[in-house]
């Protein structure tokens, strides 16, 4: 996309009085995370239906290594990419008031940013199914699958979001007001696919907010909802916009 596009979404940022970020897959690639969805994703790999919270209830003891080979052992090592360093460069800046993300892997908090509302959860926990208490999921050995409740023995589950699991009430009414309060929403990689996650955008664009999208290919999005289109990889894209943004 032109330098110009570049330049009037940088202008939208510096206008603004309440930016957001809403993240998906396409910010934590860079950092060795494969997509869930699309080809080579974590989806044309493994059945989905194993990752639904009734089948893990039923089949704990199929389902834990799935979830250690899929989550832990491949977000265990990854690291922060210059997207999420950007997106916290821009907070620090007084410019970004939060990101809304569906990733789970925590990496926009390891880059620095404080305001973070992880929609679909995080890998970084763990709680009981049954005595409720969560745990910090590096105190939890997965030497032993599936691991046992330090206090209970109960079964342990990850603390993101399965299918046919609900969206937490408290993070969904942190999410939509953040977005009720913005005037620019900035878009990372994601597509807009996955509900009802995929709205929180357009309760930007309904009170006559922007929509800054930045995606290697074309999306839900591009042609509907944003108003400034930055193709490419999220890793040089975003830090050139904030680099245009503060100057």
């Amino acid at each position: 996309m032109s330098n110009h596009a570049l330049e009037n979404a940088a202008q939208a940022i510096r206008q603004s009085r309440c930016t957001m970020s809403f993240t998906g897959a396409g910010i934590s690639v860079e950092s060795g995370i494969p997509p869930f969805r699309g080809p080579g994703g974590v989806w044309s790999k493994y059945d989905p239906g194993k990752f639904e919270k009734a089948y893990f209830k039923r089949h704990p003891k199929e389902v834990w290594p799935l979830l250690k080979k899929v989550f832990y052992d491949l977000l265990d090592d990854a690291e922060p990419n210059a997207a999420h360093y950007a997106l916290a460069e821009l907070e620090a800046a007084g410019k970004l008031a939060g990101v809304v993300t569906q990733n789970i892997d925590s990496l926009h908090q390891a880059a620095g940013s404080a305001t973070v509302h992880e929609y679909h959860g995080s890998i970084r926990r763990m709680q009981c199914m049954s005595c409720r208490i969560f745990f910090d999921a590096n105190a939890i050995s997965l030497e032993r699958l599936p691991p046992p409740c330090p206090a209970c023995g109960g079964l342990l589950k990850p603390d993101f979001i399965f299918f046919g699991e609900g969206i937490p009430t408290d993070v969904h009414r942190a999410a939509t007001d953040l977005a009720k309060q913005a005037d620019v929403c900035l878009v990372v990689g994601t597509g807009g696919q996955v509900m009802p996650a995929g709205r929180i955008p357009y309760i930007v664009k309904n009170r006559g907010g922007t929509v800054i999208e930045i995606n290697l290919h074309d999306s839900d999005y591009s042609y509907t909802l944003s108003d400034y289109y930055l193709q490419g990889k999220a890793g040089v894209r975003l830090p050139e916009l904030v680099r245009a943004v503060l100057g």
